[in-house]
């Protein structure tokens, strides 16, 4: 059984960075054989996809993190990752990887990114 593990969350200034990180334990499962994405959920709101990688690299991002976010994924490492810049408030949410679309694994548990002065 997969397992999806996020990490790299924590509490940011606005305009500061984070670097979320992804692994998929327990199978054999290749990062870069599966189109990917890094979703969020706000407190009240649905969850929604901010950024992709398709299995031939491409990428993809939400309007609204467009210029500030990169999805990167380590073939070696087998390993997905968000890089986060010049976060906002409005970016407050628990940050989840998953294929897109989200159909083969169980979400993980997340990690909490907390954007507030």
């Amino acid at each position: 059984q997969v397992q999806l593990v996020e990490s790299g969350g924590g509490l940011v200034q606005p305009g500061g960075s984070l670097r979320l990180s992804c692994a998929a334990s327990g199978s054999i499962v290749r990062i870069d054989a599966m189109d990917w994405g890094w979703y969020r959920q706000a407190p009240g709101k649905e969850r929604e996809l901010v950024a992709r990688i398709s299995a031939r690299g491409f990428q993809n991002y939400a309007d609204s993190v467009k210029g500030r976010f990169a999805i990167t994924r380590d073939s070696v490492k087998n390993t997905l990752s968000l890089y986060m810049n010049s976060l906002k408030p409005e970016d407050t949410a628990v940050y989840y990887c998953n294929t897109d679309p989200p159909r083969y694994f169980s979400w993980g548990r997340g990690t909490q990114v907390t954007v507030s002065s």
